[in-house]
């Protein structure tokens, strides 16, 4: 369901059922604010739909656990994550230089009424901020699309898992020609995928039929003789 708020800014409704189709007991809703004519941090892609998904889906596995959203933008995902059926200490976070994307993030909190943290955090950037994060999990919902940032992106999140070698990246992604280049980065920061699934594969067919792309779930964890540095 869209809604028009201004000449280019909507508020979408995201659904999550339980296992009873739309009882109110075992669902949420989110609404997330998105321009259709900002960047395309602003607008919801496939990608984030299926992240976002998982986390309903896995809900027992996410509660209580401390959740870091890379790349957030719209963060759906995250969102999902902070809801009170899930209930996971939640930070949300995107490119430093992105105030507008911040700020709408600050927003959609306020509006899904979730006291999650925004912040800024540019990949590759060893900023104050970065040393202090310890999460649990890790989220990215279609990060792997540019591929001049993928070097950024996994320095980022091999540090992360380092500082939390327990921790999981969990990402949604597009399968495109770039999937080589993925797993080599994954191997030069130390990384290794230990789940791989089709994104579809989970997805409620009301919500696969509004879909297109291959998107793969991956969830990376450090390779075998990696510490903390």
């Amino acid at each position: 369901m869209m809604t028009t708020t201004a000449t280019t800014t909507t508020i979408s409704q995201h659904d999550f059922y339980g296992d009873d189709d739309g009882d109110s007991e075992t669902s949420i809703s989110v609404s997330v604010i998105e321009n259709t004519k900002e960047e395309y941090c602003l607008f919801i892609w496939p990608c984030s739909v299926i992240l976002a998904e998982y986390v309903w889906q896995q809900r027992s596995r996410f509660r209580g656990s401390t959740i870091l959203e890379l790349g957030a933008g719209t963060s759906l995902a995250g969102l999902v994550a902070g809801k009170g059926m899930v209930g996971a200490n939640v930070t949300l976070t995107d490119d430093s230089s992105k105030s507008e994307v911040l700020e709408n993030m600050t927003r959609v909190c306020e509006l899904n009424k979730l006291n999650c943290n925004v912040m800024g955090l540019t990949w590759g950037v060893w900023d104050a901020t970065i040393f202090d994060l310890r999460p649990n999990i890790i989220l990215g919902a279609d990060v792997l699309y540019d591929s001049s940032a993928f070097d950024d992106l996994f320095a980022t999140v091999s540090f992360l898992l380092q500082n939390s070698p327990d921790a999981v990246f969990i990402t949604t992604y597009h399968n495109r020609s770039g999937h080589h280049l993925i797993e080599f980065l994954m191997v030069k920061w130390g990384l290794k995928c230990v789940k791989l699934v089709d994104g579809f594969s989970f997805l409620p067919s009301r919500k696969a039929s509004l879909l297109s792309g291959n998107i793969q779930l991956a969830e990376i964890v450090l390779s075998c003789g990696k510490s903390a540095a």
